[in-house]
């Protein structure tokens, strides 16, 4: 039969890493984040948003001038319904900045 505080030792050693794991806990950004003026960093901040999906979202706003409605973020590859439903209340929007334009 085996020795009690071993037993003890090895569940306490293999529940420990479990329990330490920050990188596990959501994120979520002091406030909302703008997807019209958010850089990588600041979409990084988003629950779920990697730095390939912060680029993709970038890319994804130059290409098309800035986002009109919050729900085209499904639009940008690696969101869907279900991710955007949870990024929802942690997104702002403000109107697309327009090109000055030119006086003659």
């Amino acid at each position: 039969m085996s020795n009690p505080f071993t037993s003890l030792a090895l569940a306490l050693a293999l529940a420990l890493p479990l329990s330490a794991t920050p990188d596990r806990a959501p994120r979520a950004p002091q406030r909302p984040v703008n997807l019209n003026t958010a850089t990588v960093t600041e979409l990084m901040q988003l629950p779920r948003i990697g730095q390939k999906t912060a680029e993709r979202i970038l890319a994804f706003r130059k290409q098309h001038g800035g986002f009109q409605r919050q729900e085209e973020l499904m639009n940008v590859k690696g969101i869907g319904e279900k991710s955007y439903a949870k990024l929802k209340p942690f997104l702002a929007l403000s109107p697309t900045p327009r090109p000055a334009a030119v006086k003659k």
